[in-house]
C-alpha cells in the first residue's frame, strides 16, 4: 500500500466549523446564507439542529476569515471549532474510518457530508474530541485529510 498522504495538514490550515445561533423562524437561515453569498462566500457544508426557540446551524465556508468579521459586524452570535475533514473514495470506507477512530478511542461529537466534492470525491466533516489523534490515526490507515484550501477550490 502506498504511504498515506495529507494536503497541508498537520502544518497547514485546518477546516473551521462555525456554529451560529439563529432564532427559530422562517427565513433566518436564508438571511445568513444570502449575507455570505453577497460577500462571495460559499457554504460548503451545513447541519441544522432546531429547538423551540433557537436553531444551531453548523457550517463550513469557503472563506472562514471573512466570515468571522461578517458575523461580528452583523451581530450574529457564533463559535468556531476545528473539524477533521476526510476524503472517502467509496461509501464503503465509512466502516473502516469509524473502526480506526474507535480503535484509537477518538470520540466523535458530530459529523456531516460536504455539499461540494473536493477532488471529485465525497468528503466527511468530523467534529472529534482530539483532532491531532484523529489526523494521525486516519493518515496511518490510508485516509486523506483535507485542509481548508483543499475544500475551498
Amino acid at each position: 500500500m502506498d504511504a498515506p498522504q495529507t494536503t497541508e495538514r498537520l502544518g497547514g490550515s485546518g477546516v473551521n466549523q462555525f456554529s451560529i445561533f439563529l432564532p427559530n423562524k422562517v427565513g433566518a437561515l436564508r438571511e445568513v446564507v444570502k449575507l455570505l453569498n453577497d460577500r462571495h462566500v460559499d457554504v460548503l457544508a451545513i447541519n441544522v439542529q432546531d429547538s423551540a426557540d433557537t436553531a444551531i446551524v453548523r457550517i463550513v465556508v469557503s472563506d472562514p476569515e471573512s466570515v468571522q468579521e461578517t458575523f461580528r459586524l452583523h451581530d450574529i452570535p457564533f463559535s468556531v471549532c476545528e473539524l477533521c475533514v476526510v476524503e472517502l473514495k467509496e461509501a464503503t470506507e465509512l466502516g473502516p474510518l469509524l473502526a480506526a477512530l474507535l480503535q484509537a478511542e477518538v470520540n466523535i461529537f458530530g459529523s456531516y457530508a460536504l455539499l461540494t466534492r473536493p477532488r471529485g470525491r465525497t468528503a466527511l466533516a468530523l467534529h472529534v474530541e482530539d483532532n491531532e489523534c484523529a489526523y494521525a490515526v486516519l493518515k496511518s490507515t490510508g485516509f486523506m485529510i483535507l485542509s481548508q484550501s483543499d475544500i475551498s477550490r
